[in-house]
């Protein structure tokens, strides 16, 4: 009889713990989601901002670069003061989302005489979400550890999804006040379920400032290859979901380019949780190392496809789509095996930071390429990001510290 009760005993807390981690999941990707939803907001509504601001067209895209400028200065900032670590990681992601929410909302009083503040408010809007998005890391590790890899694979997966919306917002014709409103609003709310996620069990304790914080990541073999693998990742990511549109109008679907686009981003939130469960499973190394494989060769064959029927064209770049980003949850979940508990939040931190800083060179190279020769051939310089990240995989898998990851599987 008493074992029997010891055995339900431990069914119900295993219950109540899948419950727990279940309802943080949703809390804490949402929070994710809407905050974030300040990074894209600008880039849904660009047309409705040049008339408004009297933008000239080389303006546009600043709107959402300086938001990337801002947020590796923010980024780069909290790994230097060890901010993620000293700042429970909850409140840092909630005050990060008010504060960007504040800053966000001084754009509906701007108008076309201010365009040097319109792109000041967009930098800070950046720096305001480098409290939010490496939290955010945190915070969903804390509650996760053998399933970690799912976690933040549905949080990543939820961003990625979320970046997909402007391409299906483009078309719809809103007014940008309530768009830029409404994000807003968004990261009010993203505070608000912030807090009520709560501290998970694998939660790290708070940190002293310590110089020696940045010393001790930078001599981690593992967070120096899984950073390389996420530097060859990111050469790719961004510059592919900035450009996607105008390679698919220039290859002759310009009439259902937005649509496209939107479909083949958003796959990649599937991508993402998938590839978190079986590197879980099998392990990050061989995850994450295949799926920038995958998608390597699938930048390779835009070239090819170029012009091709639409089925060809779609089917290529939505297998794209699926890999481009379902590598990226595990370099940030092999940091967190990887370095201490006490460097955790700075360590995810200065990844996101170097990562970001990278997306700014190939954003702006690739459509001088495209400029150059046409659009046929502008994603070509993307391939070498993912052989490089292939490369530290193999690397980091034939490494000592393949056992701390992925529970021993690498």
């Amino acid at each position: 009889m008493r074992d029997w009760e010891e055995e339900s005993a431990r069914e119900h807390c295993n219950g109540m713990r899948v419950e727990r981690q279940t309802r943080a999941l949703l809390f804490i990707a949402s929070a994710q989601l809407l905050a974030m939803s300040l990074w894209f907001s600008a880039s849904s509504v660009a047309q409705a901002l040049r008339e408004a601001w009297d933008l000239t067209s080389a303006q546009v895209p600043m709107l959402t670069l300086t938001v990337q400028i801002g947020f590796v200065v923010g980024a780069l900032v909290s790994a230097g003061f060890n901010i993620a670590d000293r700042v429970r990681a909850r409140h840092l992601a909630a005050l990060s989302a008010l504060a960007g929410a504040v800053v966000n909302g001084t754009l509906l009083f701007l108008g076309p005489n201010q365009v040097v503040l319109v792109f000041a408010v967009r930098f800070l809007t950046g720096v305001a979400l480098a409290g939010v998005y490496p939290s955010g890391l945190k915070v969903m590790s804390g509650w996760f550890r053998e399933s970690r890899g799912m976690a933040l694979g549905v949080l990543i997966g939820s961003l990625t999804i979320g970046g997909a919306l402007p391409h299906l917002v483009s078309g719809l014709g809103l007014d940008w006040r309530l768009v830029l409103g409404s994000t807003s609003v968004a990261a009010l709310v993203s505070g608000g379920l912030m807090l009520s996620a709560g501290d998970g069990p694998y939660d790290t304790k708070v940190s002293s400032f310590s110089w020696s914080h940045i010393a001790s990541i930078a001599t981690n073999r593992g967070f120096r290859l899984a950073t390389i693998g996420y530097l060859g990742h990111m050469w790719e990511l961004y510059a592919a979901w900035t450009w996607m549109a105008f390679y698919i109008a220039a290859s002759g679907l310009s009439g259902s380019a937005s649509a496209i686009t939107f479909g083949v981003i958003a796959v990649g939130g599937i991508g993402s949780w998938l590839a978190g469960r079986l590197a879980d499973r099998h392990g990050r190394t061989l995850i994450a190392g295949g799926s920038m494989a995958v998608s390597g060769l699938a930048a390779a064959a835009t070239a090819l496809v170029f012009g091709a029927p639409p089925w060809l064209l779609v089917a290529v770049l939505a297998v794209w789509g699926f890999t481009v980003i379902s590598d990226s949850a595990q370099f940030s979940t092999i940091v967190t095996e990887v370095v201490g508990d006490e460097v955790r939040g700075t360590a995810l931190t200065i990844q996101t930071a170097l990562g970001f800083m990278l997306t700014v060179v190939t954003i702006f190279i690739v459509p001088l390429i495209a400029e150059a020769t046409s659009w046929r051939w502008a994603f070509l310089i993307l391939v070498p990001g993912p052989v490089v990240g292939v490369y530290a995989m193999v690397l980091l898998k034939r490494s000592e510290w393949a056992h701390h990851i992925a529970g021993g599987r690498g």
